[in-house]
């Protein structure tokens, strides 16, 4: 699964380590994929999903010896469970969404007694924990009152994932969200307008909710002193999961658009990201659609990449546009787009205005077809303007959005955060 937040968690933890902090990276849920080295390696996973899945559905179950639950936590089955996990009911994901907001009173109170087990038992107990997401909050009043240390917690995305639930678990689990946040010392959020979206829905005080933007590691990136070559023939590209809430159908829509219209000569489109099972059919769907649109030949699939080929991908592409559906907390792909010269083209929702408005690397348009076409068109017809934008947000992303900066800006909030033991 390509998952924006393993990638910032990943790299954040590997800066400190880098720095000289010492930072322990705990998977939960489902094993790590990444494109960099796993900061996570040698440390074991813990809530493993087929687990947390039984514990939810049979009581018999949390009662479970320990071989078997060991046994059910190994990388193949998760790997394997993770890739079918698209198909669970969504009344199931709602029960247990909810049983793990409520944590020591949830169905996983086994799962949590053994974290903290294993957190008390470090040589080196931690300072603060860091939670990855707000959805984790559940944890939070254990970790404290037993490892006696304060709980800070990312926020990323939670929002879209929260409504996307059912009606009759959607209200109850943003209201165990509530109950759960004050137990939480610091949000950080990745951009001003999450922070102001999260603020207003958990109804938290202003202090309790600062922005640390994502950054990424520089490594492979040409730095803004190098002049990049023209891309030729004109390439449109998308990274992102190739899924339909990232907007690939409607980047697709503007391709076929573009091809129509004639006036970009040789126009191609490239399209990379993180691709499961589940996202197969969906897919299959977009082949469909160009094909169906006379731009199937002119069309590049390259999903799952390596980090390095990830770069070169970009390196690839004259503009970059995931016009996702939803109010992105952030979209680290802007950021990986413009540190490679790329200027973006959003629509003007969510957090791409402010990172866009930050960086000075793209523009932003409504977040309808036509205008997606235009801004995009724009740009490929304006090599001049479009090498500009590129420029300056490659500037800003080595000035500003670097995974080094993300850690002190990180390290500054936790350092008002800790209290002297």
């Amino acid at each position: 699964m390509y998952c924006g937040n393993c990638f910032r968690d990943n790299a954040l933890v590997a800066q400190l380590r880098r720095q000289g902090h010492s930072a322990l990276m705990v998977p939960l849920y489902l094993p790590l994929t990444l494109d960099e080295a796993d900061q996570s390696a040698g440390t074991p996973l813990f809530f493993g999903g087929v687990n947390v899945y039984l514990d939810q559905k049979s009581a018999l179950y949390r009662k479970a010896p320990a071989w078997l639950r060991r046994w059910l936590d190994s990388p193949a089955l998760l790997r394997w469970a993770g890739g079918r996990a698209a198909k669970t009911r969504a009344e199931d994901v709602g029960d247990l969404m909810l049983s793990m907001l409520r944590g020591e009173e949830g169905n996983q109170v086994r799962e949590l007694d053994e974290l903290i087990s294993w957190l008390a038992s470090q040589p080196q107990r931690p300072d603060v924990v860091c939670l990855s997401n707000a959805l984790l909050a559940g944890l939070t009043r254990q970790l404290r009152a037993r490892l006696r240390v304060p709980v800070v917690s990312m926020l990323q995305g939670e929002d879209a994932y929260l409504d996307s639930l059912p009606a009759s678990h959607r209200d109850p689990a943003w209201q165990a969200l509530r109950e759960r946040a004050v137990d939480v010392e610091l949000f950080i959020a990745p951009s001003q307008y999450y922070a102001d979206v999260m603020r207003e829905r958990l109804a938290l005080p202003d202090g309790k909710v600062r922005v640390v933007h994502n950054g990424i590691s520089l490594e492979g990136y040409a730095d803004p002193a190098t002049p990049l070559p023209r891309v030729s023939p004109p390439t449109l590209g998308f990274f992102a999961r190739l899924c339909r809430e990232k907007g690939l159908d409607r980047l697709v829509d503007v391709f076929i658009e573009l091809k129509r219209r004639g006036r970009v000569p040789g126009l191609r489109l490239k399209i990379g990201g993180g691709c499961g099972p589940a996202d197969e059919p969906f897919l299959d769907e977009m082949r469909r659609r160009l094909r169906d649109g006379g731009c199937f030949d002119v069309a590049e699939f390259h999903p799952n990449l390596e980090r390095a080929r990830k770069v070169e991908f970009y390196g690839s592409l004259s503009v970059l546009s995931v016009p996702a559906l939803y109010g992105e907390a952030f979209g680290l792909y802007l950021i990986e787009a413009m540190a490679a010269g790329v200027p973006v083209v959003q629509p003007r929702h969510g957090a791409f205005p402010e990172l866009i408005e930050a960086t000075g690397g793209g523009l932003v348009c409504e977040p309808i077809t036509a205008a997606l076409a235009d801004g995009i068109e724009q740009l490929l017809l304006k090599p001049d303007q479009a090498q500009a934008l590129g420029e300056a947000g490659r500037r800003a992303v080595f000035q500003r959005f670097s995974v080094e900066s993300m850690a002190n800006r990180f390290l500054g909030m936790l350092g008002e955060t800790i209290r002297p033991k």
